[in-house]
């Protein structure tokens, strides 16, 4: 069992440099060799590994929640899997350059002999259902780990990695004390806290009790439920054949925010500049109700989120000092 833990742990750490976390892809054109090098990743991955992308995972509700899969081809074998869950675009093909995009995490986790999964938060890109901050809920994360554990291929534990979003939604899962959930690397996790001692900051949400203004320009890039999406019943070959013309991604005008964060009032702002509804300052069918943004630093509402998880009862499991855990 600890050794388990202990390589999982390891495959976390590598997780948090080769690895890394995924970002948002980024809108820019390739060189020539570049290209080529894109070509050459993916090419030695699908030699090396058994490849299934655009998979659709049922939730308890029905909501279906879209993920890669990259498993070694030595189907004799079961192994422990790399998670990666996050709100931003993971889409395998960069359709503004027309390659695959930089499959680098992927083929290091195979090679190091795990399985690799990167997952959609609801209501994100390909996934279904509405969105809220942080991954929420957190039924979500603990049907995922059931799901990924008992795919034949599985030996039963999976380990995360991943920064900021992409880690914040680990600490109110590992909560749950999924047993199959064996490891995680959460690096700047801090908005994912919801109180420090008697100060209810709310994630970075609040300093002082005064609201932080660069949670705007994460909102405004982030928030999307007025979005394109494909049809519910849309094969996987289908999704995997148009994703390489449209991978869902907003193309938000941009903003001079030195003069948009003078607007009053706050609630307005992401209005004011034209970008989309969502969460921060409207009401949302999710369990917090949306409305971020009027809320004071104490609201019931932020505790009916992922920062209101279920006590840790015990750590003794994770082979790892909770320092590990922060990056």
């Amino acid at each position: 069992m600890h050794k388990i833990v202990r390589a999982l742990m390891f495959a976390a750490v590598v997780g948090a440099t080769a690895i890394s976390s995924v970002p948002a892809q980024r809108l820019e054109t390739l060189t020539d060799s570049a290209k080529q090098e894109r070509w050459a990743v993916e090419n030695e991955l699908a030699s090396l590994a058994i490849i299934e992308r655009k998979v659709m995972i049922p939730m308890r509700d029905g909501i279906r929640i879209q993920a890669d899969i990259y498993r070694p081809k030595d189907t004799a074998r079961k192994y422990p899997t790399i998670w990666v869950r996050t709100p931003y675009n993971f889409n395998f093909w960069d359709v503004a350059n027309g390659v695959p995009r930089d499959m680098t995490a992927a083929l290091t986790a195979v090679k190091h002999g795990y399985a690799f999964i990167e997952m959609q938060e609801r209501g994100q890109f390909f996934a279904e259902g509405e969105w809220d901050v942080l991954g929420a809920p957190l039924s979500d994360g603990d049907d995922e780990v059931n799901w990924m554990t008992k795919q034949p291929w599985s030996n039963g534990k999976v380990g995360t990695t991943g920064c900021s979003s992409t880690a914040e939604w680990q600490l109110g899962v590992v909560a749950l004390n999924n047993p199959g959930y064996a490891a995680f690397n959460a690096q700047g996790f801090g908005c994912g806290v919801g109180r420090i001692g008697p100060y209810y900051e709310q994630g970075n949400w609040y300093r002082g009790g005064a609201f932080m203004m660069y949670n705007l320009t994460w909102f405004y890039g982030n928030q999307k439920p007025q979005r394109p999406t494909f049809p519910a019943n849309i094969s996987q070959e289908d999704l995997i054949r148009l994703s390489k013309s449209w991978d869902l991604a907003a193309h938000n005008p941009p903003v001079d925010w030195s003069k948009a964060y003078w607007i009053l009032p706050l609630q307005d702002i992401i209005k004011a500049v034209g970008g989309p509804k969502g969460v921060f300052a409207d009401g949302m069918p999710v369990a917090t109700g949306g409305r971020m943004i009027q809320r004071t630093p104490n609201d019931p509402a932020w505790y009916k989120g992922p920062r209101s998880p279920p006590v840790v009862t015990s750590l003794d499991r994770f082979n790892c000092m909770l320092s590990a855990t922060v990056g």
